[in-house]
């Protein structure tokens, strides 16, 4: 088989529950060895479309092909290949060591098996020594997040799949969880496709975002989806009022309740209300989370506002300059034109 056969490939795939369509995606390619992100808000149908990547639901309609071949009644033999994380993972009521070693066992793959599991421990920053004879109930959240990572590390899948691996763990175990599945991607060419909520987290670990909108993909790429209602304000432009009076100001767009997007890339960052200026948003907030980005001398932000995080890149030499830590108060501002529409 070809080298640039995509990894998964979908056709007109349709899905929904009862009446109501929750997925409706007329195409979409996922190229080999790559890292995806897939957000949007909550009901968008993020999770269900991880399932049917993980090869544990089928679409009502339409047709999946992974590695060029259709997917049909081969799960079982595709689900060797990929490996599905959950926000909550469950763990066997045994020991770290077991809970690790069992995907390994039922396939067979005994030989080396120590080495292999305590790898995948270290791997996710638990030291074997200390954690591979304690039982699962021991565990913190943190704890038993990675060690349910390391139970799908250990397998060496081709692709891995996460749904929020963050979501309920600290911030040094998100770092944890960072480390380890970068590694095994640029290591090992593992694909990762992951969701999460944390924007700046996920934008540090993947190549690019799908994002997804009442089960339709409305854009790749990394920027902010600013969902409506906008009502029309007496300057000639639309708004969208937050809920701290806050107005986000934006043109024409064609529904109220339209999405508009805005790249990272056009919003300025100011330590200072800005004076005169032609841009028509200047929102105040505050700093939530930095990051490096990928491309060299550039830092993302997250930036808290009305609670509403907004996702801002500057260079590291402007974050240098301007003093620019978590928990300082900014500007951010950007020209109305900015936006465009879903």
């Amino acid at each position: 088989m070809m080298t640039d056969t995509p990894l998964y490939e979908i056709k007109n795939l349709k899905h929904r529950y009862g009446d109501k369509f929750l997925l409706d995606i007329p195409g979409l390619i996922i190229k080999r060895k790559t890292s995806i992100g897939i957000i949007g808000p909550n009901g968008s149908g993020k999770s269900t479309l991880l399932r049917m990547l993980a090869f544990l639901e089928k679409p009502v309609e339409g047709e999946i092909y992974y590695k060029g071949e259709r997917v049909s009644k081969n799960e079982t033999t595709l689900r060797k290949d990929v490996t599905f994380l959950l926000q909550e993972p469950y763990l066997l009521k045994r020991s770290v060591f077991e809970n690790v070693a069992y995907g390994l066992k039922v396939r067979g793959k005994k030989i080396n098996l120590t080495e292999k599991v305590h790898e995948a421990l270290r791997l996710v920053g638990l030291a074997p020594e200390n954690i591979a004879k304690r039982h699962w109930h021991e565990l913190s959240g943190g704890e038993g997040q990675r060690v349910a990572l390391a139970s799908r590390i250990v397998l060496n899948p081709e692709v891995l799949i996460l749904d929020e691996p963050t979501a309920n763990v600290d911030r040094y175990s998100a770092f944890l969880i960072k480390e380890a599945i970068g590694k095994i991607h640029k290591e090992y060419g593992t694909s990762l496709i992951v969701v999460s909520h944390d924007h700046v987290w996920l934008n540090s670990v993947v190549e690019e975002n799908l994002k997804l909108y009442d089960g339709s993909i409305i854009e790749h790429g990394l920027s902010n989806l600013l969902p409506g209602p906008w009502n029309f304000d007496n300057t000639g432009l639309w708004k969208k009022v937050l809920p701290d009076g806050q107005k986000i100001y934006a043109a024409d767009p064609p529904d109220i309740n339209t999405i508009a997007i805005l790249e990272s890339s056009n919003i300025m960052v100011s330590t200072e209300p800005p004076g005169k200026i032609s841009a028509q948003n200047i929102l105040r907030g505050t700093i939530a989370r930095m990051t490096a980005e990928k491309e060299p001398d550039k830092v993302r932000l997250e930036v808290d506002v009305s609670g509403m995080p907004l996702i801002c890149s500057v260079t590291r030499h402007a974050a240098e300059t301007l003093l620019l830590i978590p928990g300082k108060n900014v500007w951010a501002v950007f020209k109305a034109s900015s936006l465009h529409w879903h």
